[in-house]
C-alpha cells in the first residue's frame, strides 16, 4: 500500500506535492491500522506488469461505505481502469452489507468526477474551502448501493 501514498491526482493537478502527499500517507496508514478485511479493502490495478490505478473502500459508519484515493496513472487514462476500480469498489462494499456509499473530491478532477456520474454517484453538495495552500472547491457525492 505505501507505494500508492505519494501519488495522487489532485497533485499533479494542482501540483502541491508534499501536502497532498501528507493526506494520502494518513488515509493508507489509518485503513491498514484498522485491517478489517470484511468491511473495507484496497485495489491495486496492473496493466503490463506495470501498476496504474488504485482505489480504496472504508467504512465511513456501519451502513455507509467510503470511496477513497482513486488514482489512475496518466499512462493509463482512457483504458477503463478507473471504471472497473470504482465497479469493483462498489461491488464490494455492496456484497459487504453497505446500504449507501459516499466520496469527497475537488471540482478540478474532471475525469474522476466524470466516473463517478457513470457510477451513478450524485453530487450532494459543494464547499469551497482553501486546502494544500489553494483555494478549491470540494465536492461530496454519494449513491444509494
Amino acid at each position: 500500500m505505501g507505494g500508492r501514498a505519494p501519488r495522487c491526482g489532485l497533485c499533479r493537478r494542482v501540483r502541491l506535492g508534499h501536502h497532498i502527499r501528507e493526506l494520502a500517507a494518513r488515509i493508507v496508514a489509518d485503513f491498514a491500522e484498522r485491517a478489517d478485511t470484511t468491511r473495507e479493502a484496497a485495489w491495486i490495478a496492473e496493466l503490463d506488469g506495470e501498476r496504474v490505478g488504485s482505489v480504496f473502500c472504508t467504512a465511513a459508519d456501519a451502513d455507509t461505505a467510503q470511496l477513497r484515493l482513486l488514482l489512475v496513472e496518466p499512462s493509463a487514462r482512457g483504458s477503463g481502469v478507473g471504471t472497473r476500480l470504482v465497479d469493483e469498489c462498489l461491488r464490494f462494499a455492496r456484497r459487504s452489507g453497505y446500504k449507501r456509499i459516499t466520496l469527497w473530491t475537488n471540482d478540478v478532477l474532471l475525469a474522476a468526477r466524470r466516473i463517478y456520474e457513470r457510477a451513478g454517484f450524485q453530487c450532494d453538495r459543494r464547499e469551497p474551502h482553501h486546502s494544500f495552500g489553494c483555494d478549491l472547491v470540494g465536492e461530496y457525492w454519494s449513491r444509494d448501493l
